[in-house]
């Protein structure tokens, strides 16, 4: 489904892309913010990545019968492809210069796109990145203060990257198609995008961080980070993380070897490879001699990183009475 913009032919055409899954409770609010956005021209993608719940129900319900003047865009995906094959294929079917990201449990506030463009031509399109503060929501909609990333305009070089590891949060950044289009897709597998595309705005026409929140971000979504009170939670955070460092981590030595940058990083980053190689390979391995046979040849990855990770993987029960501790504790608070 299409509706042809009709806007001042002088102002560039942004891109939104919501990605939505399982979020049948807030999709239709994060649509109708985005709908409600005053900044034209306008095309909006909404893509469902194969719920499972009612959530390309809910998207049609909420697209139905508009007629503003954003272009709207549809796309379901068959089977579900993640979030960075899903960013890629909606990419893939919009053509703004600039490209704002949406998730189907938060709200774009109706000034967001105006703002960060106006920010962007003020940069003499310059800049690659454009992020914003945050609003922090409970799931019942309660606002709880403001999130604020970091200052990415002190950002100059993969140096500072790494110096000064950004607190970043994608669901109130922009960025523009060509640093995209330079570097590339994202690799199979990717589940964050946000620190990735920082990292290649940092390195090319550079970032800056608005002090305005922009975006009602949802703690209650699918998105939120719940605190670890138990074990087994622990290890399954784990192991999702190592799964996304394991697809992340080459993509950024790959993006810093194309900025002509690999050296500043390069160090750090095959340390962190091997310490998620030593994560991958402790808890594949069958029985308690190989698991001590991979802790002991890890050798490029810190004793005290061995000895926990070979806990998680081969003696989880010894850590459930540290667990049940820490959920007292948090009961008492």
């Amino acid at each position: 489904m299409e509706v042809d913009p009709a806007a001042p032919a002088d102002r560039p055409l942004a891109t939104m892309l919501l990605l939505a899954y399982n979020q049948q409770a807030f999709v239709g609010e994060a649509i109708a913010a985005a709908l409600a956005q005053t900044y034209a021209p306008l095309e909006i993608v909404i893509s469902d990545d194969a719920s499972s719940d009612g959530t390309w129900a809910a998207i049609e319900s909420a697209i139905a019968g508009y007629r503003g003047p954003h272009r709207l865009v549809l796309n379901r995906n068959p089977a579900n492809l993640g979030i960075g094959a899903n960013l890629n294929r909606m990419v893939a079917l919009s053509r703004g210069e600039f490209i704002f990201i949406a998730a189907g449990d938060d709200v774009s506030l109706p000034e967001r796109c105006e703002r960060c463009v106006e920010a962007w031509l003020a940069s003499g399109r310059r800049l690659d990145l454009i992020a914003s503060a945050l609003l922090d929501v409970d799931e019942h909609g309660q606002t709880h203060g403001v999130i604020t990333p970091s200052d990415l305009a002190t950002y100059r070089s993969a140096a500072d990257w790494l110096a000064r590891p950004p607190f970043v949060v994608g669901a109130a950044q922009a960025w523009t198609r060509r640093v995209y289009e330079a570097f590339g897709g994202f690799a199979d597998g990717t589940c964050a995008e946000d620190l990735l595309m920082v990292f290649r705005a940092i390195v090319s026409g550079g970032a800056r961080t608005l002090s305005e929140p922009l975006v009602r971000y949802r703690r209650g979504g699918i998105s939120r980070r719940r605190r670890a009170l138990d074990a087994d939670d622990v290890i399954r955070r784990l192991l999702k993380n190592n799964r996304s460092a394991l697809v992340e981590l080459p993509q950024l030595m790959a993006d810093a070897r194309f900025a002509g940058q690999l050296e500043a990083v390069q160090p750090e980053l095959e340390k962190r490879m091997a310490r998620e190689r030593f994560i991958r390979d402790v808890f594949a391995a069958s029985g308690m001699s190989r698991k001590l046979a991979v802790t002991f040849g890890a050798v490029a990855v810190p004793v005290s990183t061995r000895l926990r990770v070979l806990a998680y993987a081969a003696f989880p029960g010894l850590l459930v009475p540290w667990f049940a501790l820490k959920r007292r504790l948090a009961q008492r608070m």
